[in-house]
């Protein structure tokens, strides 16, 4: 049944069904192939069940086409014998009592229908039948969420193109009452929030809260509120690598305009066809068609109108301005996708995003794969960036810059605030302050009234006075106790010995990977244990190299690099939260690394970076990226490194943690050298900037400030 249930429904949505994720078809086949399915009269049925799914997925443009094709499935159904036969029903002249004929003492009395629970107004008929369809809403949505992290979303970018500005424009949104889970687990209950147009959003929270699943559920249309005709656009992942290069994998966003131009080549085309076939006497199909000479001259006027009207002519450059502002070279622009690595091929979703302008962007972490010009960039384009946009971001100082609202999303709420992150900062913490204030006020307040009332509960003379401190007591406002977030921590252990200088030192080094250029040329420098270092420059320039070189896992084509026989070098980066076992806990990762040490030691290291209690216990594949990159940071220290090097610490860390990170860098007694981007991480962790530039690495006369300046003002 289901095989033929299949072949009926892909032959009723035609070509559309295979632009469809499957397991949406295979959901509309099992709910239409269910033998107990009414498909109602002409349909009715099956449009009340998938008609929303039908329209959301894009099987169908619009609820009109959709009940025709509900029709057209109910009548397809039918005819392959699928469509059960309603029982016929026989009317009666008159009502049949199964006691007639009986005697009047052996025919049973009719009793009350017994009612249970109490009887229902109209009214609260009503609003138990909105509950009802609230509910079978949000498990709507729920599958949909479910669709998504079965397929990791989508490989490539959502289905949102370049909008000409036909449609009337999405102004403000209002989002009620909504609810967001995920796995069974809640992670914002009644939420209600407004985005007014033109206003940029940071969104903030703990790692784990729920912030990109949030973005998720705005970007399928999951929550009420938000207008089917809302262009949202969540950049999330890295575009597909094909043959496609990167420039035109922009203009692509841009379908109206890529039909039209493709439109017009064809059109050209035929037209030349048919000149030469005039000459030769020879008749074409599309003549016979209706598409003469005339006819294509005028469709090829319409053509260039509308390509006018949506200045398609700017489009390509306004794609390489994006392109190049996201540190795509010329050369580069014209390579294919498939040969950038996944950090580029997020710039390049990045820049389709940016070249969409939908009615909502939703960026998650956009700085992860940028380097500092690029960050720079960016910040200067969303600040005037004309429409509304959320961002998830680690980064203060970007959030500070680009945002002028913040939602906080924290204990299954989202409170919104008005102005940057500093702002928020110091507006949360006075309420906190207020909040402890009342707390402490109304405790003593009831702890007062209750011990009068103790006191005095057996005394008659003072029976009056006890009893309006019961009823002062009973309507007294609860004040809730604040309930901070458990602090963070960054512990690193300070190793036990020193060794002597020199720790580490380059002499006349250079290196190049085999058979391709010198990357690097007489470098000359040295890091011991009271180094504060951080190397800035482009991506791409050879940074996590350097960190390579350091630690020994490359070596020098010519010169030399001396290590200390005694040094203890430990090495963050992406490659280590990558390499993580997902399937394994914190607490057995860590045995399996370091066999022999006691169970105790390894909970204690995890509980010095905040993996505590059943934390330790729970599936990697559980953890948020900061909580892995947290079990990493115990993996790598456990031995008490002598020195850090650090590439891109802060990538997956909330803004908590990357405080926590600081604060735990400041107290180590070792030497720290890493590579970021992130400016109130470096600013606040080392004491000198180390630029690397055309195969030199130079160490900056000035702090991360000034070094932003110089290139703001290149």
């Amino acid at each position: 049944m289901a095989e033929v249930a299949s072949t009926v429904v892909h032959e009723v949505l035609g070509r559309r069904a295979q632009d469809v994720d499957q397991p949406i078809i295979d959901y509309i086949v099992n709910v239409l192939a269910d033998e107990d399915f009414d498909f109602g009269e002409e349909g009715e049925g099956a449009f009340e069940a998938i008609g929303e799914l039908l329209v959301d997925s894009g099987c169908v443009s619009d609820p009109s086409e959709c009940r025709l094709v509900c029709g057209k499935l109910s009548e397809k159904f039918g005819k392959h014998g699928l469509v059960k036969d309603k029982p016929t029903v026989r009317s009666l002249a008159t009502p049949l009592r199964m006691y007639d004929g009986m005697d009047e003492e052996e025919a049973p009395k009719k009793k009350p229908e017994p009612i249970d629970g109490p009887v229902l107004t109209e009214r609260d008929k009503m609003k138990l039948e909105r509950r009802k369809r609230k509910e079978e809403r949000q498990r709507e949505a729920q599958y949909q969420m479910h669709l998504a992290e079965m397929e990791a979303a989508k490989a490539g970018m959502p289905v949102v193109c370049v909008s000409h500005g036909d449609a009337p424009a999405v102004k403000d949104i209002h989002m009620e009452n909504f609810n967001v889970s995920v796995g069974g687990r809640d992670l914002i209950v009644d939420g209600t929030v407004t985005l007014s147009f033109g206003r940029h959003y940071g969104l903030v929270g703990r790692n784990g809260t729920g912030k990109t699943t949030f973005l998720r559920y705005m970007a399928m249309h999951a929550i009420e509120g938000i207008p089917s005709n809302c262009q949202i656009l969540h950049v999330e992942q890295e575009v597909v690598g094909d043959d496609t290069i990167a420039l035109q994998c922009v203009l692509n966003a841009d379908l109206e305009r890529t039909q039209l131009l493709e439109e017009e080549v064809r059109l050209l085309a035929l037209q030349r066809e048919l000149e030469m076939d005039f000459e030769s006497g020879k008749i074409k199909e599309e003549i016979k068609a209706g598409m003469d000479k005339a006819a294509i001259v005028q469709r090829l006027q319409e053509i260039y109108k509308r390509l006018e009207h949506i200045d398609a002519d700017s489009a390509e450059a306004r794609a390489a301005s994006i392109l190049a502002g996201l540190s795509f070279s010329t050369d580069m622009q014209k390579k294919a996708t498939k040969t950038f690595s996944g950090g580029w091929r997020m710039r390049i979703a990045l820049a389709r995003a940016l070249f969409v302008e939908p009615d909502i962007l939703l960026l998650d972490e956009p700085t992860n794969h940028l380097d500092l010009h690029a960050v720079l960039w960016l910040e200067a384009y969303l600040v005037k960036w004309p429409k509304t946009f959320i961002v998830v971001s680690h980064a203060r100082e970007f959030l500070n810059t680009v945002v002028t609202d913040i939602l906080h999303l924290h204990g299954q709420k989202l409170s919104a605030y008005k102005g940057n992150y500093d702002a928020f900062e110091r507006t949360r913490e006075e309420q906190l302050k207020n909040q402890q204030k009342a707390f402490e006020s109304s405790e003593r307040a009831r702890s007062h009234m209750q011990s009068f009332i103790d006191k005095f509960r057996y005394n008659a003379k003072r029976a009056s006075l006890v009893q309006s401190r019961i009823k002062a007591l009973d309507r007294m406002a609860h004040v809730d106790a604040v309930v901070n977030d458990p602090d963070y921590k960054f512990e690193f252990p300070s190793p036990d010995d020193r060794p002597g200088p020199p720790i580490i030192s380059f002499s006349d080094a250079s290196f190049g990977y085999p058979g391709g250029p010198t990357l690097f040329k007489n470098l000359n420098f040295g890091i011991d244990l009271d180094s504060r270092i951080a190397m800035v420059g482009p991506n791409g320039i050879g940074k996590s190299t350097i960190l390579k070189l350091i630690a020994g896992e490359l070596q020098p084509s010519s010169g030399t690099v001396f290590r200390s026989a005694k040094v203890r070098i430990a090495v963050f980066s992406q490659h280590h939260v990558d390499g993580l076992d997902l399937s394994s806990n914190p607490l057995l990762y860590m045995m399996r690394c370091f066999p022999g040490v006691p169970e105790q030691k390894l909970r204690g290291h995890l509980g010095s970076f905040g993996i505590t209690g059943n934390l330790a216990l729970q599936p990697m594949y559980t953890l948020s990226g900061g909580q892995k990159s947290r079990v990493a940071f115990s993996k790598i220290t456990f031995t008490k490194p002598h020195i850090l090097l650090l590439d891109e610490p802060s990538n997956h860390l909330d803004l908590d943690a990357v405080e926590a990170l600081i604060q735990g860098l400041v107290l180590f007694q070792g030497g720290v050298l890493m590579v970021s981007h992130d400016e109130h991480l470096i600013s606040g962790s080392v004491d000198q900037l180390w630029v690397v530039s055309e195969g030199t690495v130079n160490p900056f006369n000035g702090m991360f400030q000034d070094y932003k300046k110089l290139l703001q003002s290149a």
